[in-house]
């Protein structure tokens, strides 16, 4: 049944305060230190706006086959997705696009600059040790795209000064001919501190495209995928409160899909070629972190990441974006005022398309001020930020929060943001379609949470309400296009208004071994200009999970619903998925774990005509010890 926001967003604070005691969870325990949330490392309970911690044993304990799979089990993040994995996906968070959410690798910025978005789909669950998603307005700390959040991902990274090597290694067998193999270690040696991991995955898939689909495409072959993926680091303390480090990452996806050809002579549709997405994702990074007085901290880092796609059949485009980034920052313990940081950032973005009759580039040079503090009861934060851009000049962005702790266990937050979505260099460069010269996107949030924690039961519920305006969309009346004969059938054009508001609510309970959890999230999403919803948003979406810890033995179920949907004049329907997974440590450092996924084999539409996978079982063989 379809849950429509009706309430004003004023009257919803109410309501769902109220309601948070009866189903309601914290993003992360208090205790909990992110990164994310305020470009420094500080405690959940100092932060005011939403953030999410997926850590190393919840992703391990984990049914699910892929990142964007772990991240929309989460409330408030939806995912849709080309077909089941492997295929291109995007992550919807609080219902804003999935180019308006920034990826980052262990702080490095990836992505695709030409059509503006991340590339989930490049990045296994094997070389991740953490996760952090910012939920809500996060430009002022990490400039354009942040409009609906922000995912961090973090890798695996040893710790100087805990000596000794980790290493871990893992087989896994699936259905649809899926197998996973992965392997890494971690150490520290006196001042020196290395990591490293590889995996490969692989599945046979189904067919992307259900038959009759809306263009033609269908082609019944199996659309699979290959995912090979390396990543090292490298660090070195040449003195107490100093760390220089490396950073090497390096993903490869082959990925089948379903499309048509329209070669000459007759240019008749033709979809039965073998389509392919080839798509290389790599970050390098040199960084320093470190102490320079008693009250002062700094850090640096110097990166570059590439997107490189290669996509059709026996005709092929190329996509490649490099982007070569600086950031410095220094950070001021200023007593009772709290933590003051500075910050300069430059990106050089250049990319090259096969259809651009030029290679294009865009500069950025940003400049962050920020303030983060506690007292009593009370904590706040602020910033403010000040982009420049060679394409579209100076952008500038505010956040504020405050928190109130009413009693133990207890507290209140609020959060106000503005943001901004940078133009994808399709929408300025693309023939035919891009218009040099289109404004960013411009977005004004807002949000209230409550937070309640009492021994092993938490809850919390976050109402939240974000303005979108000057969207970048297709327009078609030719009056508004140039007046190169390339734009007869329109252009890219600042045009539409978004309204994205809702709710999120969740609850945990741990009783002795066993821990229940459950999520719910409202979402209305909406095009302003013409009061329909926007596509892909479900309006609601729910989850339950239960999980036992019984020693040597583990078991554990989840339940994801996810409401009707519109798509491309259609509407999807509402979907429930069930996994459940067992797993046995039958010694020391040895485990085996089963789990199947969509127990009850539902027939699942991730977009309009794709097709997801049915029943999965997978079998994994695991081994992980302290040498």
């Amino acid at each position: 049944m379809e849950v429509v926001l009706l309430i004003s967003f004023h009257s919803c604070v109410a309501a769902l305060a109220a309601a948070a005691f009866v189903l309601a969870c914290p993003s992360a325990d208090a205790q909990t230190v992110v990164i994310t949330g305020a470009r420094e490392p500080l405690s959940v309970e100092r932060l005011t706006g939403d953030v999410v911690v997926i850590d190393a044993d919840a992703i391990r304990a984990s049914s699910a086959d892929s990142l964007v799979d772990l991240l929309r089990r989460e409330a408030g993040l939806q995912l849709s997705r080309n077909g089941g994995p492997g295929q291109n996906g995007s992550l919807f968070i609080r219902g804003a696009s999935g180019g308006q959410t920034v990826l980052l690798i262990d702080g490095v910025r990836v992505g695709t600059a030409t059509v503006g978005q991340p590339s989930f789909e490049s990045l296994g669950l094997a070389d991740i040790e953490r996760v952090e998603v910012l939920r809500g307005p996060g430009s002022t700390l990490y400039g354009a795209d942040a409009v609906g959040g922000v995912v961090q991902v973090f890798t695996r990274r040893g710790q100087a000064g805990t000596p000794g090597t980790r290493v871990d290694a893992s087989a896994g067998v699936g259905g649809y001919g899926s197998r996973v193999l992965s392997a890494g270690a971690s150490t520290a040696v006196g001042r020196w501190d290395a990591a490293a991991s590889l995996s490969r995955e692989s599945s046979d898939g189904v067919s992307a495209l259900r038959p009759a689909d809306a263009f033609g495409n269908y082609n019944p072959d199996r659309d699979g995928f290959t995912r090979q993926s390396a990543q090292a680091q490298l660090g070195f303390k040449p003195t107490p409160g100093q760390r220089f480090g490396v950073l090497l990452l390096r993903s490869k996806l082959d990925a089948q899909y379903d499309a048509s050809e329209f070669n000459p002579p007759n240019f008749a549709q033709d979809n039965t070629p073998d389509f392919r997405n080839q798509l290389k994702t790599e970050v390098s990074a040199l960084d320093w972190r470190g102490t320079l007085g008693a009250t002062l901290s700094g850090s640096a880092r110097l990166a570059r990441s590439v997107d490189d796609l290669t996509s059709g059949a026996s005709v092929r485009d190329r996509y490649r974006t490099v982007r070569d980034q600086f950031a410095g920052q220094l950070a001021w313990q200023a007593g009772a005022l709290g933590q003051l940081i500075g910050s300069a950032e430059h990106s050089d973005d250049k990319a090259q398309a096969s259809g651009y009759a030029a290679d294009v580039r865009r500069r950025n040079t940003a400049l962050v001020a920020a303030l983060t503090g506690a007292a009593g009861p009370w904590a706040w934060q602020a910033e403010g930020r000040r982009d420049d851009s060679s394409d579209f000049g100076s952008v500038n962005t505010a956040r504020l929060g405050a928190a109130y702790t009413v009693a133990p266990g207890l507290r209140v937050r609020g959060l106000a943001g503005s943001t901004f979505k940078a133009p994808a260099f399709n929408d300025l460069y693309y023939p035919g379609y891009g218009v040099p010269g289109l404004q960013p996107e411009r977005g004004r949030s807002l949000e209230a949470g409550l937070d309640w924690r009492a021994g092993d039961r938490q809850a919390g519920v976050t109402v939240y309400r974000n303005r979108v305006r000057e969207l970048i969309a297709y327009e078609s009346d030719r009056s508004f296009c140039p007046p190169d004969p390339a734009y007869n059938f329109g252009c890219a054009r600042n045009i539409n208004r978004a309204k994205l508001q809702g709710a999120t609510l969740s609850l945990l309970q741990r009783m002795g071994a066993l821990t229940l959890s459950g999520q719910v999230d409202f979402l209305q999403a909406r095009d302003e200009r013409s009061g329909a919803r926007l596509a892909r948003r479900a309006a609601h979406q729910e989850s339950l999970s239960a999980n036992w810890n019984g020693g040597a033995w583990k078991l554990g179920a989840s339940l994801l619903r996810v409401g009707a949907r519109p798509d491309g004049g259609a509407q999807l329907p509402s979907e429930t998925t069930l996994d459940v997974q067992a797993g046995w440590q039958f010694a020391q450092a040895w485990s085996l774990n089963a789990k199947v996924l969509n127990a009850t084999d539902r027939d699942l539409q991730p977009a309009r005509d794709y097709q997801g996978l049915g029943r999965q079982a997978w079998l994994t063989l695991r081994y992980a010890s302290d040498l």
